[in-house]
């Protein structure tokens, strides 16, 4: 491996940031603009098989050629470009905060509003690229980074289609397939509904920490965008509104008609949803919850892979106090574990009983049957932050998981019969 050099033209090498099969990443320091860089130095053709460095080089030249282009707050600004023989590099923005890819795991999601806010910039700085003649092609969480001031930059323009390049462009299969569009696996004519629906498969990975079609490998994966349906987003996160749904499934349709005809049309309809998603404002994150019900009395024997289970079907609410939560006689298909803050227990309008953290309700209609009434009311006594779990979901949980709830559910069932007939036992005195 060379060593790294201390200058490339005319700015001084700090560090190395990364490197990748084409290109070694460095940071560097601006002496004339007095910035930081990031200085991306193509590697040499003599690494890399004859087809493969034509390849790359075509890469390298559609990046360098976008050199004070496209200058826009959400899309990585590139300063610099030398492609000389031997020299060749691009000097860009250099961005800290590292890429979206790490807000793709279901331990680690951002708030929902903050996620489709990021979403509603990425389709802004697409459509100001477009309007200046650029597809991007390979819009994924990698290519997505983070500055320091909680906003995102768009990167890597290497497979972009810019109408008014003089230099020969690559063509055919190109991107990442995980985020492939059909057209694009059939490597039709590059278009903005193709960089649409990959960013739907953004905005669902963003949304619930798992890509819609997952494979062992590429050909499934292509296989599986081509002639299945993803697993339904509400699904995954049955907490989200139904108009946020309903703009994944349109950017993600297999029919490039169905799909946004604009960006500004899709940024739109992201902006209408801004007001339904106040209440997620002070969402705390998933790992925050994790960790809530890791402390709670009612999870002591789940493992952690069984807690994220529940966490990915279940919906976390918050009430204000005095809210009728469940009402006596009602049918029930959901039970609730108390997160924090207490509710009561009353029947015919006395009062049972008081449940705290830790403690669940509702799960008797659950083991009862689909069609059982609800034998109380449940009315919160302070603000209240609660687990709720619909049936469907335990069902589809797998065995060791259920038979954990079970086992909750038989240990709570005992200690209030126990408490039922300690209180009775008081009465008979």
């Amino acid at each position: 491996m060379p060593e790294r050099p201390a200058k490339i033209g005319k700015y001084t090498i700090l560090s190395e940031l990364g490197q990748g099969a084409s290109a070694v990443v460095y940071l560097g320091e601006d002496p004339f603009n007095e910035r930081r860089v990031a200085v991306k130095v193509a590697k040499s053709d003599a690494e890399m098989a004859d087809e493969e460095a034509k390849r790359f080089e075509k890469l390298f030249l559609n990046e360098a050629s976008l050199a004070g282009k496209l200058n826009h707050p959400n899309i990585v600004g590139v300063y610099d470009a030398v492609v000389d023989g031997d020299q060749r590099y691009i000097v860009m923005e250099y961005v800290p905060g590292g890429s979206l890819k790490k807000f793709c795991s279901e331990t680690n999601l951002l708030p929902v509003r903050q996620a489709v806010l990021v979403i509603f910039k990425m389709c802004r700085a697409l459509d100001y690229a477009f309007q200046n003649g650029v597809i991007h092609r390979d819009i994924k969480p990698a290519n997505i980074l983070l500055s320091e001031r909680d906003d995102i930059k768009i990167s890597d323009f290497g497979t972009a289609k810019i109408s008014h390049a003089t230099h020969t462009q690559i063509d055919g299969f190109l991107g990442s397939p995980a985020y492939m569009s059909p057209e694009q696996i059939n490597e039709e004519g590059p278009s903005v509904q193709s960089d649409i629906y990959s960013l739907g498969v953004v905005m669902y990975e963003l949304l619930t920490g798992k890509l819609p079609f997952r494979a062992e490998n590429s050909v499934s994966m292509i296989n599986k965008i081509l002639n299945e349906d993803p697993v339904p987003i509400e699904t995954l996160r049955p907490d989200l509104p139904d108009k946020l749904v309903e703009i994944v499934k349109k950017a993600m349709h297999k029919d490039p008609k169905v799909r946004y005809a604009t960006w500004f049309e899709m940024a739109s309809e992201l902006a209408n949803t801004f007001p339904q998603l106040e209440r997620y404002s002070h969402e705390i994150s998933s790992t925050e919850k994790f960790n809530k019900l890791r402390s709670l009395p009612f999870f002591r024997e789940f493992r952690d892979a069984e807690l994220w289970e529940v966490l990915r079907g279940a919906v976390w609410e918050v009430h204000s106090r005095d809210e009728n939560l469940l009402l006596e006689g009602e049918i029930g298909q959901a039970f609730f574990i108390i997160v924090g803050g207490q509710v009561k227990v009353v029947k015919d309008g006395k009062l049972l009983n008081v449940l705290k953290e830790g403690d669940c309700f509702g799960e008797m209609a659950y083991l009862s049957g689909d069609r059982a009434r609800r034998s109380a009311s449940i009315i919160s006594v302070s603000e209240v932050q609660l687990l709720k779990i619909q049936s469907a979901h335990l069902e589809s949980l797998s065995e060791g998981c259920q038979l954990r709830f079970n086992r909750e559910f038989l240990r709570t069932l005992i200690e209030r019969l126990t408490w039922t007939s300690s209180v009775l036992a008081q009465f008979r005195r």
